[in-house]
């Protein structure tokens, strides 16, 4: 592993590439925080199947990509007047150290410093937004703005925004007494939405199936899966036990339309039983 100074001077290093390349390069010299947005999305997204491959020299490829594209803002931010890295990285440690009282401590409205106790995560993510609300109002965000699912990123895959939505509301005390009781709230959900499948009105069967949804996502969350990945994990496992079956109607020469719904089931079990 690299000690503290090598890292920084890795990370100089980055700064002055980047910087380089904005000079003289005509494709970074043209770039915008908008233009560079959907790469940064496409990034991200592709640093998230490396960590689900477990793949470690993708990992770190591929939060090299994420950084630079960090750093590319930053330089952009700089050359604007408004920011610099500087300021991106002491905003981020005063924030860490605000939002951590019972690690840094702070300061009462009697002027004496206090330290609140933490045991577990739990508590330690009920107090991070409880801080997180006062930071809003010293900081004098619009009141609407102040609520406590106002955190949660409107453009958020509407999975992960389901969990967060939840797991934000629970941290004040909405929430099931015991992770058992939301089974009777799922089912209800989904005898609904039979009922409205049942009629053939799809606009209403659309808004129980997202009822069924958030009620799955709601049971994931008390028995502590995130249903993120879990779906992931499902997906991966689909097209791993399909391409089985395609690989198996390539070997028969055979095109994969042309085969039955039982060949394919048949192929599927196979799949499954060499996993």
């Amino acid at each position: 592993m690299h000690s503290k100074e090598e890292i920084l001077q890795a990370f100089s290093r980055l700064l002055d590439v980047q910087e380089e390349l904005r000079e003289k390069c005509p494709w970074d010299h043209k770039q915008t925080n908008e233009s560079l947005r959907p790469h940064t999305i496409e990034e991200a997204f592709e640093l998230c199947d490396a960590i689900m491959d477990g793949d470690t020299e993708e990992i770190q490829k591929e939060m090299g990509d994420v950084m630079e594209h960090l750093v590319f803002y930053a330089m952009i931010g700089k050359e604007q007047g408004l920011f610099d890295m500087g300021d991106v990285l002491k905003k981020e440690a005063d924030k860490l150290v605000f939002r951590h009282p019972h690690i840094y401590g702070y300061t009462n409205e009697k002027g004496e410093h206090v330290k609140p106790v933490c045991n577990t995560p739990e508590e330690v993510s009920s107090l991070w937004e409880r801080v997180k609300q006062i930071e809003r109002r010293k900081k004098g965000t619009p009141e609407k703005k102040q609520g406590v699912l106002s955190g949660v990123p409107r453009s958020l895959p509407s999975l992960i925004k389901a969990y967060r939505i939840q797991d934000k509301a629970s941290m004040v005390g909405f929430d099931w007494e015991k992770p058992e009781d939301v089974w009777q709230k799922v089912y209800e959900e989904i005898n609904e939405l039979k009922l409205e499948l049942e009629k053939g009105d799809k606009d209403t069967s659309e808004s129980e199936l997202g009822d069924v949804i958030f009620a799955l996502v709601n049971a994931a969350r008390l028995y502590h899966i995130n249903p993120d990945n879990a779906l992931e994990h499902t997906n991966r496992k689909f097209i791993s036990r399909f391409e089985y079956i395609e690989r198996k109607a390539r070997e028969m020469n055979k095109d994969i339309k042309d085969m039955t719904l039982g060949e394919m089931d048949a192929y599927w079990e196979e799949a499954k039983n060499e996993e």
